[in-house]
């Protein structure tokens, strides 16, 4: 089965070259203020044309208006959307609608009932992200290095189309893809070397760690 890797929170060129180089399936740019990793609609444009062709740029936003949602589709103009708020059911057909492009809703889990949560989405969404709760008085609602039980996943219906996000790195990704065996991944904090600062060493490396957990699986 192909896995899809999702280098999330880019915002310099370094950084998405890495990504590409790795192999990602998946470049993401983040339009929440007061995310470290925030990077302006046009200059998300200008970074996500040395993606055309090699992996899908994706537009996280979390609960934004349809004022932010044009500007952002209009100078980035994306691949995919990515909802990471408190977006309804409701609301992610109304994005879908708009805009005509896929729609990825995260959700935050920490027990096997927190995926009951994805009932009323599936069939509007295209695709969920799995994340972990956020830690008490963090204001993001991703990208902030914590983990869940991956085995809480097990229980999902084998249709459910997702990405696996929250506290990846490349020591855990092994575990984390025998305990799931997700269709995707999602990382930004795991190739870090402080908040918001990518790191293309980290980048290379959590790649060298799927393609060996992946070797190791196969063999």
């Amino acid at each position: 089965m192909a896995l899809d890797i999702k280098i999330c929170g880019l915002k310099t060129d370094e950084a998405l070259t890495a990504a590409l180089a790795g192999g990602a399936s998946h470049v993401g740019f983040i339009f929440f203020a007061k995310s470290p990793r925030y990077v302006d609609p046009a200059e998300a444009g200008r970074l996500r044309q040395a993606a055309i062709g090699k992996a899908r740029a994706v537009a996280v936003t979390v609960d934004a208006s349809d004022a932010f949602l044009d500007e952002i589709v209009g100078k980035m103009h994306p691949d995919m959307l990515q909802l990471h708020g408190s977006e309804t059911p409701e609301r992610v057909a109304e994005v879908k609608a708009r805009y005509g492009l896929p729609v990825m809703k995260a959700l935050s889990v920490s027990a096997p009932a927190d995926l009951e949560r994805i009932k009323p989405i599936v069939g509007i969404a295209d695709r969920f992200l799995f994340d972990a709760k956020p830690p008490k008085g963090s204001e993001l609602p991703g990208g902030n290095g914590v983990a869940f039980d991956w085995r809480i996943l097990a229980g999902l219906d084998a249709g459910v189309d997702y990405m696996l996000s929250g506290g990846l790195n490349a020591a855990n990704i092994g575990d984390a893809l025998q305990l799931a065996n997700p269709p995707g991944i999602d990382i930004s904090s795991g190739v870090e070397s402080a908040p918001g600062v990518k790191d293309p060493a980290l980048i290379e490396q959590f790649f060298r760690a799927v393609r060996a957990a992946r070797d190791d699986r196969a063999a």
